[in-house]
């Protein structure tokens, strides 16, 4: 078994919506069939048997492979770490033996990890002495569960992303840890675990410093303790005594609880609490409480959670030491040593030996049936403590404070700590106070509390980002197809520009934000996609969508207001990627359709039966579009009283049922007056997306009248200029389908005589390759050949002598010449055009031909 390619699908993409691997597995004959490989699968099921009894697409016809067992293997190790993955996929391809399998993955490093491991269990159940012929499986889940904790959300952020999923937010990781992007462009907002990216960094600032948080919340008349900030245990020995014992100690700027010491009795217990403080920072020395410690969470200016957290302690049995008890207690799967879970484990460190000599007690004591132990006197579950959900015993007046400290501070998301006998009372008839505001709390005690309700503090966060009915998505347009796609992208980005909108492109130029280039070459991918979504001054997107980035990568979106397909034809790049057919080439390309909105809409060449049938699969409603409105498609649609987008009495007509809106073709010089069909073509998809994204009438009818298809707006997008009086057209045509419709266009324009300068990608297949000179020799009395260096490995001159096989019999071409070079068929066309002759330069070098042109025609 060979794996020969892997690939991480971030987006929704040919085989599902799902995040999957991808990997190319080849398979030699006798591991096509396992039944073949002697002992395998028994030693496979001893070695792991949670892989399950069922082989994935096993029906009892087609054998199974190593393929479909590495497949199986992949998700299940990920099922038994505990990853939430459901969808898996194996392939044949028409290579015999290779299979494309696919796997879902909900944390790429732990796909990828999965992936490894099923490699390595299969060498094991073959017996494969070079990979080790043991595959310990527990060690493998274990390898994969924590590496799957490491790299996930934490419950924090997890639990604001989950509650963003459920209103259909989108949301992307913007780091490793828990930086996180809600929404799209202009409607984005970010956070940093539970901190929103409102909150001022002052406010941050002035959280952290305790001392300062305290002057602040004592001008706003909320309770706090009395205390100050020292410099030595000397100092702290001395304002102990002077504020009255107990106390606490703790660092001023601190954060989990983190050398934070109460209930402080004796300068010995002082002098341990003033040593951990002082490793974080400065020390405080304040008044200690009496009470329990509540956290209060303050979202916006509501309190919508609060806890009780009590000290991480033990019961004592009468029979085990406190050392003993406590690795009991730290047994719980609950508790993890980090955040992942929802309970932390206690620490026994020279604090908890303190606390347990401050009640006369060691490590090796065993406390009576029934005893209860403290290991710390401060609550915080990042030190072992437990909590208590109290949200609804919160009295209003104490809900009022903790507003009120949080608004002081200028936190919105805050968490409160409260010192006081009972929630239940006005803190100031108990005697309690505030004794810390946190930025960016912990939310784990809300949304799992040791005991009572959780709370849905995720939720709240959400709802306080984004007013309801608010998903903060963009109108988003994607547009793929064989020919036209760019040319659409760019009109309807216009059309978005002309109607105010802040608009962000991408296609194979680069990629253009507020009509400034943010970067070039062929940028018709995911990335450029996710690069745009991410920028904030986007209030709209149109996405030229290439085959390519869906198969590498998917989709750089989740969903899409509007899908656009022009046509699918006969097809481009056929024989790449296993994409061997025009129906695989429409299986690929209707991704998009796939993933349209609810509330969106598919804009679909009704003349493309190919295209046409997309519609099946779309979740929103459909658009056709076709000059002729009386093509079966378009009139069964027009029927039902669907949009549609055609062309009447030289206009384009957008109609549904019986409303109808007219956009004379002689106002849109895209089309030339309705000349140039495939430009009336992408003016109708362009329209049809307008519509869909709900813009106005007028502002679509400025746009088309405004949009200027120069080198500048739309290069290699039959750019037409003016050579010494002839015409000179230059176009980036490199497909059967796009010659027939340059030839259309070309037939349409007066000349006394036709010329075009043409290559050949050699990525292409021969007979295409020679189809388009077969359909050019009948429209052009002259062709000029070129070959570049670059041939997409093909031979020196191989792609030349196709071209010139498509030329044999042909109909008018009267002159053949084949130049070496681009600029120097260009030139050797310039020189044979006289007045009135039309020339058509088919470029490769688009941004350079096209410069290269302009000086011609200027005269430089």
């Amino acid at each position: 078994m060979d794996v020969s390619r892997i690939r991480a699908l971030r987006g929704p993409n040919l085989w599902s919506r799902h995040t999957a691997i991808e990997a190319i597995v080849s398979c030699t004959p006798e591991e096509r069939s396992i039944s073949g490989l002697a002992g395998f699968e028994a030693r496979l099921r001893s070695l792991f048997p949670g892989i399950g009894e069922a082989w994935p697409g096993a029906d009892g016809a087609a054998p199974v492979s190593l393929a479909h067992v590495l497949e199986l293997a992949t998700l299940s190790l990920q099922t038994q770490a505990g990853c939430p993955v459901t969808f898996s996929r194996t392939s044949e391809t028409v290579e015999t033996g290779t299979y494309q399998v696919v796997v879902e993955y909900s944390e790429e490093p732990v796909g990828r990890l999965a992936f490894d491991l099923a490699c390595a269990l299969i060498d094991a159940a073959r017996g494969d002495v070079r990979n080790g012929s043991e595959f310990a499986v527990d060690a493998a889940i274990a390898k994969l569960r924590e590496l799957d904790e490491d790299v996930r959300l934490g419950p924090s952020t997890g639990s604001i992303v989950n509650a963003a999923v459920l209103r259909g937010i989108p949301y992307r990781r913007l780091t490793e840890g828990s930086l996180v992007q809600f929404g799209w462009g202009a409607k984005q907002r970010r956070i940093q675990a539970a901190e929103v990216d409102s909150t001022s960094a002052v406010a941050e600032s002035i959280a952290q410093d305790k001392d300062l948080t305290k002057t602040l919340l004592q001008a706003a008349g909320v309770p706090v303790p009395i205390g100050r900030p020292v410099e030595t245990a000397d100092e702290a020995w001395q304002v102990a005594q002077e504020i009255g014992l107990p106390v606490v100690v703790k660092p001023q700027d601190g954060n989990q609880g983190k050398g934070v010491t109460v209930n402080i009795v004796d300068r010995a217990h002082l002098e341990i609490a003033f040593k951990a403080a002082a490793e974080i920072g400065t020390v405080m020395v304040e008044k200690y409480l009496p009470g329990s410690d509540f956290r209060l969470l303050v979202v916006g200016q509501r309190l919508v959670a609060a806890a009780r957290r009590d000290p991480p302690h033990v019961i004592g049995d009468g029979e085990h030491t406190v050392r003993e008890l406590v690795d009991r207690v730290n047994a719980d799967p609950r508790r993890g040593d980090g955040h992942a879970t929802s309970l932390t484990k206690i620490r026994f460190d020279e604090i908890a030996i303190a606390r347990l000599a401050a009640q006369g007690m060691k490590p090796e004591s065993v406390p009576e049936k029934g005893q209860r132990v403290i290991l710390r006197n401060n609550a915080n579950l990042s030190t072992g403590g437990t909590a208590t959900d109290v949200t609804d015993d919160v009295h209003p007046e104490v809900a009022a404070r903790a507003a009120a400290a949080a608004q002081m501070v200028g936190l919105h998301i805050c968490g409160v700590d409260v010192v006081c006998e009972s929630v239940l009372r006005p803190l100031e008839e108990q005697h309690g106070g505030i004794v810390e505001v946190n930025a960016a709390p912990g939310l784990r005690m809300h949304l799992s509390p040791s005991y009572g309700k959780g709370r849905n503090v995720g939720e709240a966060i959400i709802n306080h980002l984004y007013a309801p009915g608010d998903d903060g998505r963009i109108p988003v347009v994607a547009v793929t197809g064989t020919n036209g796609k760019t040319t659409v992208t760019r009109l309807i980005a216009h059309l978005l520009a002309t109607s105010g909108l802040r608009v962000g492109m991408t296609n194979t130029d680069g990629v253009y934000v507020n009509g400034r280039q943010t970067d070039s070459g062929d940028c018709s991918g995911p990335r450029s996609a996710r690069n745009v979504l991410m920028h904030p001054e986007v209030d709209a997107a149109v996405f030229e969508t290439a085959r390519g980035g869906v198969l590498r990568e998917g989709l750089g979106f989740d969903r899409c207001s509007v899908a656009v397909v022009t046509n699918i034809g006969a097809g481009d790049h056929l024989g790449l990627n296993y994409i061997t057919t025009v129906e695989d080439l429409a299986v690929l390309k209707r991704v998009i359709v796939q993933n349209v909105a609810e509330s969106g809409y598919a804009v679909l060449n009704a003349t493309d039966a190919n295209v046409s049938a997309m519609a099946s699969v779309c979740p929103g409603q459909v658009i056709f579009f076709a000059a002729d409105r009386t093509h079966p498609v378009m009139a069964t649609h027009r029927a039902q009283g669907r949009r549609v987008v055609y062309v009447e009495d030289g206009a384009i007509v957008a109609a549904e049922g019986s409303w109808r809106e007219r956009l004379p073709l002689a106002e849109v010089p895209l089309t030339r007056g309705g000349a140039i069909g495939f430009q009336v073509e992408n003016a109708m998809a362009s329209v049809a997306a307008a519509w869909g994204v709900g813009l106005s009438w007028d502002a679509v009818s400025r746009g088309l009248a405004s949009f200027v298809n120069d080198s500048a707006n739309a290069p290699g997008r039959f750019n037409v200029m003016d050579y010494r009086g002839a015409t000179l057209i230059a176009d980036y045509g490199h497909n059967p389908d796009a010659m027939r419709a340059l030839v259309q266009a070309v037939e349409a324009l007066p000349a006394k005589r036709r010329s075009v300068v043409i290559s050949g990608a050699g990525d292409r297949r021969d007979d295409d390759i020679r189809e388009q000179t077969r359909i050019l020799g009948a429209a052009f009395d002259d062709v000029i050949l070129y070959q570049d260096a670059a041939q997409r490995g093909r031979a020196d001159g191989e792609v030349m002598a196709l071209l010139r096989e498509g030329l044999a019999g042909a109909a008018r071409t009267t002159h053949v010449e084949e130049i070496r070079g681009e600029f120097k068929a260009i030139d050797t066309a310039l020189a044979r055009l006289q007045p009135g002759d039309l020339s058509l330069v088919l470029v490769d070098q688009v941004e350079e031909a096209l410069a290269y042109l302009r000086e011609k025609c200027e005269g430089r």
